[in-house]
């Protein structure tokens, strides 16, 4: 019998037009991004499927538009699953960064009204932390692992510096002061890195810059109703389950400041006896990061522009837990 987990991306998956095609075809999913617009007070909806562009990308927008259109596609899948008498009974629930939020709201942790709110503020808090030390971000792209501690080491040297995102076998993300990420990528490259880039972000996610934006969210998390996760999540940082309310919400605090080792996740998840992973929401980024983590294993976006409302249905959806 399969195992399937489910896992939903992060920042950088949003699109303008994400979940129109799906809204229009599913029920569930337009109801969802409606929920969403009356918990906002806002069409986000609107943001979503129209733009602008630049507008969207904003963290304070694309943060709520990405979890809102994660759970339409959630729920439009099990909705489609139903008028055929099968459903999905994942082993884990894990999200990228942000995508820790839809996990949530999916394990039943986290309402959907109360999620997409709190990454709206999530959102404002991450872009007015670290204010005044110029943060920055960069893929670093073919080094080598055994090389990532000399190049902590020496970029560190410039200032303020991590490891924001192990995503796969020679790609990461680092994040921290401008100047430590732009000497980071020089030095990656004297260390064999195939290619370094400086992203056009002005957030340094995933790193002690956004100590801030973290006492501010454990503030606001602390006034949140949380249950205990109807599956097992996974901690950002290093993989370790999460199973009870408060473990939720201390994970949202301390993600903020340390990084995402989605390696861990995924391989975790494959020691678990997870066999399938279903990227739930718009894009594929995590499906190419898992076939790249686990060649073994199978890895499905459920977001198709080519298929009926845009929903692709995994082959055999009927699970169960170990």
């Amino acid at each position: 019998m399969r195992r399937i987990a489910f896992v939903f991306p992060g920042q950088g998956s949003q699109s303008v037009g994400m979940g129109q095609a799906l809204a229009a075809a599913s029920p569930a999913a337009a109801t969802t991004m409606q929920e969403a617009d009356e918990a906002l007070g806002e069409r986000i909806t609107d943001l979503a499927w129209s733009g602008p562009p630049e507008t969207l990308d904003r963290t304070e927008n694309a943060q709520p538009a990405l979890l809102a259109t994660s759970i339409a596609y959630l729920r439009a899948l099990r909705e489609r699953l139903a008028t055929e008498g099968t459903d999905l009974d994942p082993a884990f629930a894990a999200g990228h960064s942000m995508g820790q939020y839809s996990a949530m709201v999916a394990a039943g942790a986290l309402s959907l009204a109360d999620g997409v709110r709190l990454v709206r503020e999530r959102g404002r808090l991450m872009q007015a932390s670290g204010r005044g030390r110029d943060g920055a971000m960069a893929a670093i792209l073919g080094l080598d692992e055994a090389r990532l501690p000399e190049l902590v080491a020496a970029a560190a040297a410039h200032g303020t510096f991590g490891v924001a995102n192990r995503n796969a076998p020679g790609q990461v993300v680092v994040s921290g002061e401008r100047a430590a990420i732009e000497a980071a990528a020089g030095i990656a490259k004297e260390l064999g890195a195939r290619k370094a880039i400086v992203l056009p972000v002005s957030v340094a996610a995933h790193s002690p810059l956004m100590a801030e934006a973290a006492d501010g969210m454990r503030a606001v998390l602390g006034a949140i109703e949380f249950r205990d996760p109807d599956v097992p999540l996974l901690a950002n940082a290093d993989a370790r389950p999460i199973t009870t309310a408060e473990g939720c919400r201390a994970e949202l605090v301390e993600h903020l400041t340390a990084g995402v080792d989605w390696i861990a996740a995924v391989e975790h998840m494959r020691r678990a006896g997870v066999t399938t992973f279903l990227e739930i929401g718009p894009g594929r980024v995590l499906t190419g990061l898992i076939k790249r983590i686990a060649p073994d294993a199978e890895a499905v976006a459920i977001d198709d522009p080519g298929a009926p409302g845009g929903l692709a249905i995994p082959s055999g959806a009927t699970t169960a837990p170990a």
